[in-house]
């Protein structure tokens, strides 16, 4: 067998299969590129579901990490360390906000945003105990923890795993009329996704997140946006938000805020909100350590550049064009999206979702897929304008057949 059979049913051998990757092992990676075990070079157009918004192998993030590994890593929060209040500081003024409650993985950030508002709607809202109540949109996708799928309306990720958590009421994601008819006195927040990532890049009807900002301030709830795809420049703004002129209460980042080197997640509020937490009330030993401050600073002084933003827009509006142009054929019936991420419905009797990226894979072009046959793309943006072409090139090949 060759290196990459062998590594491959290594995998399958001693890893569990919560996962079906496709067959390509990867070894090295640079900029919007990645080279297999066998040297076979790919372009990347997932980004690590957009973790990897700056690319792979950013010098500027690398030697920010790389220096942090030689001073201290990890002091736990049982003390202050010399870059804690600096990330904090600077992640709150990206966000015009006032406190920042730092964790590690984006489930974690979704995690602590549902036990924030329960415990700002007992203390602050006055909600009776044990009746707090948090709107979520179907299709969504926060995670995979037990609370978090106990919310979820997709099958894969849910069956099998109950009890669920209650306290949830699920609606149509863009009806403002069903979230209006599910707020009760003791809804104490709204949890939704500006963008649908894992449900194919559903971007909600124009007016819904002004609605849903206009509608929770109207009933005391908070709004909590989950920007943890769709945030730190992606769709060509900081936050998908920013395209309806839309603050909410709580933005939860994640992915692109640890630069693809390390894992960091954050909520990101007002003192009003985050101020109800106590020592010991809610914790992480490595949430917001020395490292994953340090990498997450340099992504906050990047994104202060506006430079990746405008990449984002420039570039999206091309790939959007170029996809539009394939979209009502006879090989996609839509495209969705904005900045560089879109979502793509292939024509079922071309492939599944799964046999199209194969596909693409074997062109050395690396995409996912979602349901049925849709794929994302969503490159670094970091991606030059030939290399994007390039991989749309190899896409409509695919699509030809």
């Amino acid at each position: 067998m060759s290196t990459t059979e062998d590594a491959i049913a290594s995998a399958e051998a001693h890893s569990a299969h919560n996962y079906h990757p496709l067959p390509v092992v990867v070894a090295t990676a640079d900029g919007a590129w990645m080279t297999d075990v066998e040297g076979r070079r790919y372009l990347d157009m997932l980004a690590g579901y957009s973790a990897l918004n700056f690319g792979h192998n950013n010098r500027r993030l690398i030697d920010a990490a790389r220096a942090q590994l030689e001073r201290v890593t990890l002091t736990s929060r049982a003390f202050h360390h010399d870059r804690f209040a600096d990330f904090c500081t600077r992640l709150a003024e990206l966000c015009g906000m006032e406190m920042v409650l730092p964790m590690n993985t984006g489930a974690e950030a979704v995690e602590t945003a549902v036990k924030t508002a329960r415990k700002w709607g007992y203390r602050v809202k006055g909600v009776p105990d044990g009746m707090a109540k948090v709107i979520v949109a179907a299709d969504n996708f926060h995670g995979r923890t037990t609370t978090v799928i106990s919310f979820s309306t997709d099958p894969e990720a849910r069956a099998d795993f109950g009890p669920y958590t209650p306290g949830f009421e699920i609606v149509p994601y863009g009806d403002l009329t069903a979230m209006r008819e599910a707020m009760t006195e003791n809804t104490v927040a709204v949890l939704i996704e500006p963008i649908q990532g894992e449900a194919g890049v559903l971007v909600p009807p124009p007016g819904y997140l002004a609605g849903v900002r206009e509608l929770t301030r109207e009933r005391n709830v908070l709004f909590i946006a989950d920007e943890i795809q769709s945030g730190l420049g992606r769709t060509g703004k900081t936050f998908a938000c920013e395209h309806e002129g839309v603050v909410p209460d709580v933005y939860l980042l994640g992915k692109a805020l640890g630069g693809g080197v390390v894992p960091v997640s954050a909520v990101v509020s007002s003192a009003a909100v985050l101020g109800v937490y106590r020592p010991g009330e809610h914790g992480s030993t490595f949430g917001g350590n020395p490292l994953a401050c340090a990498v997450a600073l340099e992504v906050i002084a990047m994104l202060n550049t506006g430079e990746y933003q405008q990449r984002a827009a420039e570039l999206g509006d091309h790939l959007h064009h170029e996809l539009g142009l394939l979209a009502g054929g006879d090989s996609v019936r839509a495209v969705r999206g904005r900045g560089l991420w879109a979502g793509v419905d292939i024509e079922p009797e071309l492939g599944t979702g799964r046999e199209i990226s194969e596909r693409l894979m074997e062109r050395r072009v690396l995409v996912k897929d979602t349901h049925g046959s849709t794929i994302r793309i969503a490159p670094p943006l970091v991606i030059g304008k030939e290399d994007l072409d390039w991989g749309l090139d190899q896409l409509r090949e695919v699509l030809r057949g």
